[in-house]
């Protein structure tokens, strides 16, 4: 817990990997034991609370955000002041054991609501890019970092870290140019619906039971009605889920404090899906949380991603009021909008 609140900003890191052996690749890193994953997540400061998983991956809900694990891939972002960047370095010695050489890293984030409040390695974004250079393998040579801007607030940026092997992201399958991640965070929630995220005393629900109303009175279900959610909701208030549809996931976070109200959602599409698909995503999404301000972070190798993203929003009153891009190699273009009301 913070000094002042919960930070419900959550800090992503994406590693991809790749092997020679297609023994080594075929289950890859879902061959990570159980318990050498709680002693990652030990460092991190954080512990599994519910998990799930089918022919692809393995999807975790933590005490703080979510882990998703595919055999060449690991996806893990989590909230308030937890030190996740600590998880590098064991997770690539996980995967040398097992055959496999990291390929790509990617770390985003937001701006922390309470930056103060938070630990090494994770003071100030210097610190964190200084962290990871330090510890990820010196074939990850081409590197980038960048923080891109909101007009919106000073205290709405996107902050980027990328590093990656060419040659070996070139060769990697599932090709990474190929998915699309969108990554947003609300906040000033409506009071109304950040008010079904709190539980009630005495009502005997354990987590899982009162995660799973939560996900069925929010409308949470609707948003992808063909995914298997794992959902847990947290006592006094907070809720997460993981959704799982084919080799696709996707999370939601929501720490609906009055002051500090925030949610987040993240999902990954292929270039190749229906054009539409985001646009009725985050429509959804937007009407669960109704938010004072929406950012939306989209990496793709196409523009027919992010483009859609306003077409979404815009019919709902939130106006696109700052929209940045950047470029990062062998990751693909980042494309960071942010929304507010119109009222705003």
């Amino acid at each position: 817990m913070a000094a002042s609140g919960f930070e419900g900003f959550e800090k992503r890191l994406e590693l991809h990997f790749s092997g020679d052996n297609p023994a080594a690749v075929r289950m890859g890193l879902r061959r990570i034991g159980f318990e050498s994953l709680e002693r990652v997540l030990d460092e991190v400061q954080c512990t599994v609370v519910s998990a799930l998983g089918n022919a692809h991956l393995d999807a975790y809900v933590l005490s703080e955000s979510s882990l998703f694990v595919y055999p060449t891939k690991i996806v893990i972002k989590t909230c308030g002041t937890t030190q996740l960047l600590k998880s590098v370095g064991p997770l690539v010695a996980h995967a040398h054991d097992l055959g496999l050489t990291l390929c790509l890293c990617r770390y985003t984030r937001g701006s922390f609501i309470f930056p103060l409040a938070q630990p090494f390695p994770h003071t100030s974004f210097q610190e964190e890019v200084a962290y990871l250079e330090g510890c990820l393998p010196t074939n990850a040579c081409s590197r980038k970092v960048s923080i891109m801007h909101s007009h919106v607030a000073a205290t709405h940026s996107w902050h980027v870290f990328t590093a990656c092997d060419p040659a070996l992201v070139a060769g990697a399958w599932p090709a990474p140019d190929v998915i699309y991640t969108v990554e947003v965070c609300m906040t000033e929630l409506d009071r109304g619906r950040a008010q079904k995220f709190f539980g009630r005393p005495g009502d005997g629900k354990t987590g899982d039971s009162a995660g799973k109303e939560m996900t069925a009175l929010t409308g949470i279900g609707e948003i992808n009605p063909g995914a298997l959610i794992c959902d847990f909701a947290f006592d006094p208030c907070g809720y997460s889920m993981n959704g799982i549809d084919g080799d696709r996931y996707s999370t939601i976070h929501v720490t609906p404090e009055e002051g500090f109200s925030y949610a987040s959602y993240e999902c990954v599409g292929s270039v190749y899906d229906d054009g539409d698909d985001i646009v009725r995503m985050l429509r959804k999404v937007a009407w669960v949380f109704r938010p004072g301000t929406m950012s939306v972070s989209v990496t793709s190798v196409s523009s027919q991603v992010w483009t859609r993203v306003a077409n979404a929003l815009e019919p709902l009153g939130l106006k696109c009021r700052s929209c940045a891009t950047d470029q990062f190699p062998e990751a693909g273009t980042v494309v960071f909008q942010t929304f507010t009301s119109r009222h705003a």
